[in-house]
């Protein structure tokens, strides 16, 4: 097994997640099997409980899963299915020793650091190595991600298990690429005295960088990288200028002309292979057309729905078509924006505040005949807006929402539910697909699996009411509802699952890709 470690310096948020997601893709290009596993250093066991609004989006594997975004962002350049192994946060390493020490699996031991922790965390990097896409395959190299700052206290037992296995590995399997910032000052003369102390930092804890990727506005130029090389103690091919993309699939062209594939297979003693071309020359393709789409939301941060917006863009390059996102808030919903898309979506979330205006833009799309997509509570709240406004039940709402006629009601299996992390309906579910219909043309096949996040579902009391009132439920598992549409509508179809999740650039969701062409046909009438 061949480990690529990526750290960070100087301060969060310097985009480590995609130079990890983008070198996956580097090495996918040549052919190579690979797999990821991101290290969050809070206490969390996972990011199932954590505030989107301060945490960003929280993403769904297909074993149900709640982890951070940039599994989201691995699972999508990589074009690969990750488990809840691929995540390693403090809270899991900490619960799995002390659950062995209460057993007395460690004999009378004092337990420590070192090397209870430390161990646990190279033992659980190395079994989510060998466990790639959810089966006992191995890949050929598994890139870590270290989250948070070099310098951190919460970071500390995990940069140390990094530096055992890198003394343990045999050489060759073995490359830590530090990523840090490169500021420019006021006259634009970029400033490596960040980087010195940040590698000096890493330094002092053992571990010594073979690569330094710079992220900067500006390109990192020739005497730039000579003086990173001779403070750092790296060759100055492995000093990578990453600068400010428009697109973050462009990234891995980026890394690839500053070469560096060919550096870290150097290192790695891997083959170099011929890089395949088809990812740059999908990201790269040409708009034709160009459509506007209006996001409901109530959070106001658009990390929060990164995987729509990556969905979306997903769809837009598999046909031509620039996708232009207006984020509009559903507790102050002004209709007015909503009369000049080319298409509306509602997408997840939770608590009441807000619903009461996607309830209204599920009308206006309903009503004048804008193409719809609802994604979870979008489902559910169109299930409320089609029963208040069509099926006549005026005080139709979710039992999640306050009193009123439960037509949105709490599954079953959670009424007996005392935690909150990880008790949702979660993960990969299959539905199966009614014939003849809207959810039947867009899928093509008679049964399919989803991604799911909810802790509340259609109250089946209710669905003989709206169909007879001519709402169609396309997709179902079991007694569940999953899907709805309206069948005189040019395009209105919503899902209890979130299709957003399993989207990629090379292999656009389903939902998504005939949504986007609805709307591009919603602009030539309008």
């Amino acid at each position: 097994m061949k480990y690529i470690v990526v750290t960070g310096g100087v301060m969060s948020g310097l985009g480590k997640g995609i130079t990890a997601a983008s070198i996956g893709r580097i090495l996918k290009n040549r052919g190579y099997v690979v797999t990821a596993v991101k290290i969050d250093p809070y206490l969390n066991i996972d990011a199932g409980t954590m505030n989107p609004a301060q945490h960003g989006e929280v993403f769904v594997l297909r074993d149900g899963a709640e982890v951070d975004l940039d599994l989201g962002n691995y699972e999508r350049f990589m074009d690969i299915e990750l488990t809840s192994d691929h995540n390693i946060t403090t809270g899991k390493i900490y619960r799995a020793v002390i659950e062995k020490e209460r057993r007395g699996d460690y004999l009378g031991e004092t337990v420590q650091i070192i090397p209870h922790i430390t161990d646990m965390i190279k033992q659980q990097i190395r079994l989510a190595a060998e466990n790639w896409n959810g089966a006992l395959t191995s890949a050929e190299a598994c890139i870590v991600e270290v989250g948070g700052t070099v310098g951190d206290i919460e970071s500390m037992p995990f940069l140390e298990a990094i530096r055992q296995m890198h003394w343990e590995a045999a050489p060759g399997d073995f490359v830590l690429i530090h990523v840090t910032l490169i500021p420019a000052d006021s006259m634009g003369d970029l400033k490596t005295k960040p980087t010195q102390h940040s590698v000096k930092a890493l330094r002092e804890l053992g571990l010594y960088p073979d690569v330094i990727v710079g992220r900067s506005e500006f390109s990192v130029g020739h005497n730039t990288k000579k003086k990173i090389s001779a403070f750092c103690d790296v060759p100055e091919r492995a000093v990578v200028s990453a600068t400010s993309v428009p697109d973050i699939y462009h990234v891995p062209m980026e890394l690839e002309k500053e070469g560096l594939a060919d550096v870290i297979t150097d290192l790695l003693q891997l083959e170099a292979h011929t890089p395949s071309s088809d990812w740059y020359r999908l990201v790269t393709r040409e708009y034709t057309s160009r459509i506007t789409v209006a996001i409901v939301t109530k959070y106001g941060i658009e990390d929060v729905y990164i995987s729509i917006k990556e969905a979306l863009k997903h769809a837009g390059r598999s046909t031509s078509t620039e996708v232009n996102i207006r984020w509009v808030d559903a507790e102050d919903l002004d209709t007015e924006i909503l009369a000049e898309v080319d298409g509306i979506i509602v997408p997840g979330g939770f608590g009441i505040r807000g619903t009461e205006g996607k309830i209204q833009a599920i009308r206006f799309a309903r009503e004048r005949e804008v193409p719809f997509l609802g994604l979870c509570l979008g489902f559910q709240l169109a299930v409320i807006e089609y029963s208040r406004n069509v099926a006549l039940i005026p005080d139709a709402m979710s039992s999640e929402m306050g009193p009123g006629t439960h037509v949105i009601t709490l599954l079953p299996d959670q009424s007996d539910e005392a935690d909150y992390g990880g008790t949702m309906r979660l993960g990969n579910y299959p539905v199966t697909i009614t014939p003849g219909t809207l959810a039947d043309r867009i899928y093509g096949r008679p049964e399919i699996t989803e991604r799911h996040r909810h802790r509340y579902e259609m109250n089946p009391d209710y669905i003989g009411i709206l169909e007879e009132n001519r709402l169609v439920f396309s997709g179902r598992n079991g007694e569940r509802m999953e899907i709805l549409e309206i069948p005189d509508h040019p395009f209105f179809i919503a899902t209890q699952f979130h299709p957003e999740f399993r989207s990629r650039p090379t292999r656009p969701s389903p939902p998504f890709l005939e949504y986007v062409l609805a709307c591009r046909a919603h602009n030539k009438t309008t």
